[in-house]
C-alpha cells in the first residue's frame, strides 16, 4: 500500500481523498494556489506546497510542476480527484514516465474513452446500444446534411472531445444546421482545442442514468448499480439519486453488464462511470465513459457501504477486487444535492464573497462532503459548489424528507446559495413522482416558477390596490396603481374589492 500520495486537486474532493488516506495510514501532500493558502484541505494535509497563482491555468493545471513536487516529496502516487487533470491521458503518462502511480485509469484507456467517436465505436463492437449517428468526426457540410436526413430531425451536433454541454447544439430543421455546426465547432475549438464534431439522433426528454464500475488490473470488473442524474440545469447535475425509479432489476442487470463489457474491452482499471441515456420507452443508449471518480460518488458509497477512494488505492497498488458481482448489496435510497454559491433568483448568477456564518444540522442518515469553512471566501476562480449534501433512508420518501429537513436547517450568511431552489425541486410533484428528465428544469420547472411568481406578484399588488380602492384613495393614486399592476393585477383587485362589499 502507498505510504505517501500527492492530491492534484483542491476543495471538497481533496478533503474527501485525505479522509480515506488518513484512515489507511497514508500520508498526504497538498498543492495549493495563492487563493487556497489557508483552505481546509491545506490544513488537513501532512504537507502542503504552493503551486502558483489562483487561475487554474497557472496552478492546478501545471502538470510539470505537480510532478516535480511529487518527486521532491517522495509521493508514490498521485490522485487527481475530478476535473483539472483527472481525465488527461498525457498527465497519466507523465506520472508513469516518472515512476509515480496515477491513481486512476491508464493513459491508453483515458485517451481511448475520452474520444466520444472512438468510445462509440468500441460500444458498437461490444454490442452496447448506441444512439443512431456517426462513429467518426465530420466536417463536410454536405455529408452532415445527408446523415441528418437519414437519421431524422431533431439531431444533435456534438464536440468529439467535449463535455459539460460545451460544443453541443440541437438542430430541429435543416435550415438551422449550418449555423449550429459553426457555433458548435467554434465552441469546441475554444474549450478543447479540437473542433471535430459528430452527429447523432436527438433523444427527446431523456433520462440520464450512469453506472459506477470498479475494475482491477487483473481483468475483474463489477458494477455498483445505477445513479439517476437527470435533474440538470444547463447540462450540469444538481440532484442525483440511487436507485432510479425507472430502473427495475432486469434493466439494471442489462445496463450493468453493458457497462462492464465496454470498460473491459478498453482495458480499463480503477473506478469509472459509464453513462447512458434512456428514452421514454426505457430503451437505453451508451453516452460516454467518465474515466475518474464522479462528483456524485457518495450516494453509491452510502447505498453499498463501500469506500470508493479506498478501492481506488487498492486497485492502484495492484490488488484484486475484494468483491464479485454477486457480493454487491444495496440498502435503501440515497439522494445528493449540490449546494452552490449562486443566486437562483437572479438567473443563477455566481455569488462571491466571504462566508460570515455557516452552520448545519446533519443528524441521522445525513452526510456532507465539503471543503468550505466559516470565514472562507468564495471566488470567481473555481467551481461554485460549496457542499455535497447526501441523505440515506430506508426508502425514497424517507430520503427526501431527511434531505428537505437538513436543507431547511442549513444556514450560510454572506453569500447567496441555491438552497431555496433545491427545496423547490424536491417539493415539486414531478420529482416526488420520479417523473422528470434532463430538460425538465429548463423546459418546465423554471417556466412554471416564473409564471407562478408573476401571478403571486399580481395578487400581492392587487391586495394593495384593493385596499386603496376600499379606503377611497385619490383618483390619481388609483390610476397610477392600475398602470403599475397591469391587467392581471386589476382582475385580482376587482375580485378582492367585491369581497369587501
Amino acid at each position: 500500500m502507498f505510504k505517501k500520495i500527492l492530491i492534484a486537486n483542491r476543495g471538497e474532493i481533496a478533503v474527501r481523498i485525505m479522509t480515506t488516506a488518513r484512515e489507511m495510514g497514508i500520508k498526504t501532500v497538498a498543492i495549493y494556489s495563492d487563493f487556497d493558502r489557508y483552505s481546509l484541505f491545506t490544513k488537513l494535509a501532512d504537507e502542503a506546497y504552493r503551486i502558483g497563482e489562483p487561475p487554474s491555468s497557472q496552478s492546478y493545471l501545471l502538470a510539470d510542476k505537480i510532478i516535480e513536487i511529487a518527486k521532491s516529496t517522495g509521493a508514490e502516487g498521485i490522485h487527481p480527484g475530478y476535473g483539472f487533470l483527472s481525465e488527461r491521458g498525457f498527465f497519466a503518462k507523465m506520472c508513469e514516465d516518472n515512476g509515480i502511480k496515477f491513481i486512476g485509469a491508464s493513459h491508453k484507456s483515458i485517451d481511448l474513452l475520452g474520444s466520444k467517436t472512438e468510445a462509440k465505436t468500441l460500444a458498437i463492437t461490444n454490442k452496447v446500444p448506441v444512439v443512431p449517428g456517426t462513429e467518426k468526426p465530420l466536417q463536410d457540410m454536405g455529408q452532415i446534411k445527408t446523415i441528418a436526413k437519414e437519421i431524422g430531425y431533431p439531431v444533435l451536433i456534438k464536440a468529439s472531445a467535449g463535455g459539460g454541454g460545451k460544443g453541443m447544439r440541437i438542430v430541429r430543421e435543416e435550415a438551422d444546421i449550418e449555423s449550429a455546426l459553426r457555433t458548435a465547432q467554434s465552441e469546441a475549438k475554444s474549450s478543447f482545442g479540437d473542433d471535430s464534431v459528430f452527429i447523432e439522433k436527438y433523444i427527446e426528454s431523456p433520462r440520464h442514468i450512469e453506472f459506477q464500475i470498479l475494475a482491477d488490473e487483473h481483468g475483474n470488473v463489477i458494477h455498483l448499480g445505477e445513479r439517476e442524474c437527470s435533474m440538470q440545469r444547463r447540462h450540469q447535475k444538481i440532484i442525483e439519486e440511487t436507485p432510479s425509479v425507472i430502473v427495475n432489476e432486469d434493466l439494471r442487470n442489462e445496463m450493468g453488464e453493458c457497462a462492464k463489457r465496454i470498460v473491459k474491452a478498453a482495458g480499463y482499471s480503477n473506478a469509472g462511470t459509464v453513462e447512458f441515456i434512456v428514452d421514454k420507452d426505457n430503451k437505453f443508449y451508451f453516452l460516454e465513459v467518465n474515466t475518474r471518480l464522479q462528483v456524485e460518488h457518495p450516494i453509491t458509497e452510502l447505498r453499498t457501504g463501500l469506500d470508493l477512494v479506498k478501492e481506488q488505492f487498492r486497485i492502484a497498488c495492484g490488488e484484486k477486487l475484494s468483491l464479485k458481482q454477486e457480493d454487491v448489496t444495496f440498502t435503501g435510497h440515497t439522494i445528493e444535492c449540490r449546494i452552490c454559491a449562486e443566486d437562483s433568483e437572479n438567473n443563477f448568477m455566481p455569488s462571491t464573497g466571504k462566508i460570515r456564518y455557516m452552520n448545519r444540522f446533519l443528524g441521522n442518515g445525513m452526510r456532507e462532503d465539503t471543503g468550505i469553512e466559516q470565514g472562507d471566501e468564495i471566488s470567481v476562480y473555481y467551481d461554485p459548489m460549496i457542499s455535497k449534501l447526501v441523505s440515506h433512508g430506508d426508502d425514497r420518501v424517507t430520503a427526501i424528507d431527511k434531505m428537505k429537513r437538513s436543507l431547511k436547517q442549513y444556514k450560510i450568511v454572506g453569500i447567496k446559495t441555491n438552497i431555496p431552489f433545491l427545496l423547490s425541486l424536491l417539493e415539486c410533484d414531478e420529482f416526488i413522482k420520479g417523473n422528470y428528465h434532463t430538460q425538465f428544469i429548463e423546459t418546465e420547472f423554471l417556466k412554471r416558477e416564473k409564471s407562478n411568481d408573476s401571478l403571486a406578484g399580481s395578487k400581492l399588488a392587487a391586495v394593495a390596490l384593493a385596499s386603496a380602492l376600499y379606503k377611497g384613495s385619490k383618483t390619481a393614486d388609483l390610476k397610477a396603481a392600475v398602470s403599475k399592476n397591469g391587467r392581471a393585477g386589476n382582475l385580482w383587485a376587482k375580485r378582492i374589492t367585491e369581497s369587501f362589499r
